[in-house]
């Protein structure tokens, strides 16, 4: 397996287990800020899988096509609309359904042959490997895990 591929697989099962450790949190700790006008624990959370669904459907199966990407979402459309699906959800409604679409896009990564991991591709106007996009997508993980990690820090 090429070690790009297996650090990128590691850094997502690793974040399904930390999600799944969430689910000991006190109703309060979850619809904790992570900051003072900032999305809940909950919003956060409930936010990941509209974006790995659509690495599924949207990124990995046409970065090595020689056609244009289809068109990303609105951003903030996305995310309000993942934030209000967070708020009318439970916490186990959201853990799970992060699980469930994170095992999904750990299986779709998986199924990736190893050749396409230093192949150049094209975003836009931007060229980088399969290797410098996921790991965008890790960067973005690991910003929003350490802000929950610094609210949880304070109820310690």
């Amino acid at each position: 397996m090429h070690q790009n591929k297996e650090e990128i697989l590691m850094h997502l099962e690793n974040s399904v287990e930390w999600v799944k450790n969430l689910d000991d949190l006190t109703e309060e700790q979850w619809q904790t800020p992570i900051a003072k006008g900032k999305w809940t624990i909950a919003e956060v959370i409930g936010h990941f899988p509209a974006w790995d669904q659509f690495i599924i459907e949207e990124r990995l199966p046409y970065l090595f096509r020689k056609k244009p990407l289809p068109k990303g979402p609105d951003v903030d459309e996305l995310n309000h609309q993942s934030s209000l699906e967070s708020k009318a959800k439970s916490k186990e409604q959201i853990i799970s359904k992060f699980v469930s679409t994170r095992r999904s896009l750990i299986i779709a990564i998986n199924n990736l042959d190893d050749v396409l991991w230093e192949k150049q591709l094209g975003i836009g106007q931007t060229t980088l490997t399969l290797t410098d996009y996921l790991k965008g997508s890790i960067e973005h993980d690991e910003h929003h895990f350490k802000q929950i990690q610094n609210v949880l820090d304070r109820y310690i």
